[in-house]
């Protein structure tokens, strides 16, 4: 099944720890809906402006997510988010360009190192629902803990 013209539903799906694990990582009927509504309204559009685009983390059922150590509150569960990157692009210019291309709940540029351009990787989330924040948020590391930081920090 495809969720948009360059993204299929596997791809979304794909988990190491759920395969390992023999977890189900299948979405119900609305979250399928929420996935198809963030590669066509996000994710697809990273695809045409940048070329190949890689699906680091997507669906997470909610046994997956607690195997991951996800939050029990993640956009991933609902099929909202992705996490991707784009080979050869800065994970920086990624966040940026969503932030000034495509309506998005929130961008995170996650533990990204400047100067090294392929560090981290872009967290993206849509709700379909018109309710999207806007958010653009750095996540980093400051004395072993993760934090997030209003903006994109580059």
């Amino acid at each position: 099944m495809r969720l948009s013209a360059n993204f299929t539903l596997a791809e979304f799906t794909k988990s190491q720890t759920a395969t390992r694990k023999g977890l189900d990582n299948t979405p119900d009927e609305e979250h399928l809906a929420n996935a198809a509504a963030l590669f066509e309204n996000v994710v697809q559009k990273v695809r045409e402006n940048f070329g190949v685009t890689v699906i680091n983390s997507g669906y997470r059922g909610p046994e997956l997510n607690e195997k991951v150590g996800g939050s029990p509150t993640s956009q991933h569960c609902l099929g909202q988010a992705v996490d991707i990157e784009c080979p050869g692009i800065a994970n920086a210019d990624i966040a940026e360009w969503i932030t000034k291309n495509t309506d998005y709940d929130q961008v995170i540029l996650e533990f990204y190192t400047p100067g090294i351009p392929d560090s981290g990787w872009v967290h993206v989330s849509y709700k379909d629902n018109g309710d999207n924040r806007g958010f653009a948020l750095t996540a980093m590391k400051e004395h072993g803990r993760t934090v997030y930081k209003t903006g994109l920090i580059k």
